[in-house]
């Protein structure tokens, strides 16, 4: 980490019984537990240090690139199994944030992880809190790999957010002149008016859909269990799901396309 650890992570270090996510209840990732997603996330501001969750001396980390998280990369399990499979083993802030003019919607894919992920969309005026993430340049990288952005075919693109179009707000006060945030290429689902709609979580959003939709029915059974297990590393057929999304005009624009 950029400067070396803070003296309140070096002493929670030396006794650190009670930060492991095992202890914190935040061991659990959506990838092993996909009906979870996005996952537990920290009731404050930590610093992630493989298995431990620690406090974090400052909110702003110059050198790393801050990145906003409104899915599973604010849960603490998943971003360890994301850098462990790259051997990255280096330790991740993770700040909570309010964030001005952004809401956090679904996806208009489906993932193969057997979840619908969440994909944020533009909400004047509406405050949402979720985590920042100050990656260093292989986290940063890992996490491009695992959203897509290097792939023409990749599900998001990483986007810059600038204040004052997107209102960025630490607790301690601070307001950031912008940060990154991963958009959606496919869109996100709307709310059955043409606006996006909120993502609820994953078993009444399957619950919702798969009543909704005979063909969905038809590809990922009645239930969100059948759902997720039939997706699971099934591409061919979570190309299929995206398609009914469009096909059925489930789908709308985020209102961050002109910022990709």
């Amino acid at each position: 980490m950029d400067g070396g650890p803070g003296r309140a992570e070096a002493t929670a270090r030396a006794g650190h019984g009670g930060r492991t996510l095992e202890a914190l209840g935040l061991a659990e990732s959506p990838h092993d537990h996909p009906l979870t997603y996005p996952g537990a996330w920290p009731d404050d501001s930590a610093l992630l240090d493989g298995g431990l969750l620690l406090p974090l001396d400052r909110l702003v980390h110059d050198g790393r690139t801050p990145v906003l998280a409104v899915g599973s990369n604010a849960c603490p399990a998943q971003l360890r199994r994301k850098m462990q499979a790259f051997g990255i083993d280096s330790p991740v802030p993770l700040v909570k944030t309010r964030v001005t003019g952004l809401a956090v919607g679904v996806s208009a894919h489906v993932s193969r992880l057997g979840y619908l992920a969440a994909a944020p969309f533009l909400a004047p005026g509406r405050v949402t809190e979720v985590f920042l993430t100050w990656l260093d340049d292989e986290q940063l990288a890992v996490i491009d790999a695992s959203e897509g952005v290097p792939r023409s075919d990749g599900n998001y693109a990483r986007a810059w957010l600038p204040a004052p179009d997107v209102g960025i707000d630490l607790t301690d006060g601070t307001s950031l002149p912008g940060a990154y945030v991963y958009v959606n290429r496919h869109g996100v689902l709307d709310d059955g008016t043409g606006a996006p709609r909120t993502h609820p979580g994953q078993r009444p959003l399957l619950t919702e859909l798969l009543s909704g939709s005979a063909r969905l029915r038809e590809l990922f059974g009645v239930t969100p269990e059948e759902f997720s297990a039939r997706v699971r590393a099934d591409v061919r057929l979570c190309a299929l799901g995206t398609e009914v999304f469009a096909r059925e005009k489930l789908v709308t624009a985020s209102g961050l396309e002109p910022y990709v």
